[in-house]
């Protein structure tokens, strides 16, 4: 259910926002993002893993914090990242 590391570095490599970033907001949503598309799918073929399910509603609270953090501190790199991402439809 987690993401390879591959995967990890490919999303901090497209999302950072200078050299060394591994922290910004941008980069933990999109790491939160993909995290919760894997298990997603996890969670549509076993339904009853209510375990599972309890980190996806975590990941997505938190998740939903840092979009908040972000439109509050700059609404340009608030509305980049959810169109890049595909979220808010």
């Amino acid at each position: 259910m987690a993401i390879s590391q591959e995967r990890k570095l490919e999303l901090i490599k497209e999302f950072k926002t200078h050299e060394n970033d591994t922290g910004s907001p941008e980069v933990q949503v999109a790491i939160l993002t993909e995290q919760i598309n894997t298990l997603n799918e996890h969670l549509s073929e076993h339904n009853k893993d209510h375990h599972s399910r309890r980190g996806l509603m975590k990941m997505v609270g938190k998740r939903r914090h840092l979009l908040n953090y972000l439109r509050n501190k700059d609404v340009q790199r608030y509305r980049d990242l959810i169109n890049k991402l595909g979220l808010r439809r």
